[in-house]
């Protein structure tokens, strides 16, 4: 199949358990906070971060975020013409530096393009889960996919 799939290869209803996980760094969230200019104290000083609700440093929910779907790309979007949109993500719980997320995606909606009919798009919900299998992140994006020439 090699990387990612074509529009007519996924079904309605399908989940994609992602084989890919990824252990969270001190460095790794700070280098994302970094290159975001995320200069929030609570993301990477330990001092300021014992005084809050969470104790310790909580990882950039934008990092999760893009962790999550990029965890997702060998089986949903390796063969994507382009990402349409983000919308629903929600943080059902704060991810810490050593964390391990691991992610699965669900087909919900799969249409045809209305102007082009060598592409459709997925319409999907990926879900983040921490080392303890809870859910630490959800989010939903269309992705535009070509079909099998």
């Amino acid at each position: 199949m090699g990387f990612g799939r074509f529009f007519d290869e996924f079904i309605l209803g399908q989940i994609f358990q992602h084989k890919a996980k990824k252990k969270i760094t001190a460095k790794a969230n700070a280098d994302f906070c970094q290159l975001t200019m995320n200069e929030h104290p609570l993301h990477t000083n330990d001092d300021y971060a014992q005084n809050t609700i969470f104790g310790k440093c909580v990882v950039v929910g934008t990092f999760t975020a893009s962790l999550a779907v990029g965890l997702s790309v060998s089986d949903i979007s390796g063969k994507a013409i382009a990402n349409l949109s983000y919308e629903n993500i929600i943080h059902h719980l704060p991810v810490f530096i050593g964390d391990t997320i691991s992610a699965e995606t669900e087909i919900l909606k799969i249409r045809e393009s209305t102007s082009k009919d060598d592409r459709g798009i997925i319409y999907v919900e990926t879900r983040a889960f921490n080392q303890h299998g809870e859910k630490v992140l959800s989010l939903r994006r269309h992705v535009l996919i070509p079909r099998k020439k």
